[in-house]
C-alpha cells in the first residue's frame, strides 16, 4: 500500500472497506445495508468511486449492477495497517505494540497461541528482522 497521503482512508471509507471484507465483494446497496448510520445511496456510490480513483477498489460489471472488489487481499490490507499503527501509536517499536497485544485484559492466549507465537519470533530472530 502507497505512503501517499491520498491514498489514506478516512472513517467512512475504511467502514466501507470492512463491508467488502466482510463480503469478498459487494454492490452499492449492499454496502450501504452493511453500514451503521449509512450515509444516503448517492453518498455510498461518492465514496465507492473513491475508492475506486484511491485504487483501493476495482469495478466489476454484471449486467447492470457494478460490484465492488478490494485491489488488495485482506491480509495484504491488515498488515499496511499494522504498520501504520505501529508507527502512529508505538513509534515504530513492534515490541510495544505487541506489549500492548499482551497486556490487553480482554484477550488471554490459549497454550497454542503462544507456542505460535514462539515459533514466529524464532523464526524472525532466525531471518534477522
Amino acid at each position: 500500500m502507497s505512503k501517499n497521503p491520498a491514498s489514506e482512508l478516512s472513517r467512512r471509507e475504511r467502514q466501507i472497506m470492512d463491508v467488502i471484507y466482510q463480503r469478498g465483494q459487494a454492490t452499492a446497496a449492499e454496502v450501504r445495508t452493511g453500514l451503521a448510520d449509512a450515509p444516503s445511496n448517492s453518498a455510498v456510490r461518492a465514496l465507492l468511486a473513491i475508492l475506486v480513483q484511491k485504487g483501493r477498489l476495482k469495478i466489476e460489471e454484471d449486467g447492470p449492477r457494478y460490484i465492488y472488489v478490494p485491489t488488495h487481499p485482506r491480509h495484504e490490507a491488515g498488515c499496511s495497517a499494522i504498520r501504520r499503527v505501529v508507527e502512529t501509536f508505538f513509534e515504530g517499536s513492534t515490541e510495544s505494540a505487541v506489549a500492548a497485544l499482551l497486556g490487553s485484559h480482554e484477550h488471554k492466549l490459549s497454550g497454542e497461541e503462544t507456542t505460535r507465537l514462539k515459533a514466529l519470533i524464532d523464526q524472525a530472530r532466525k531471518g534477522g528482522r
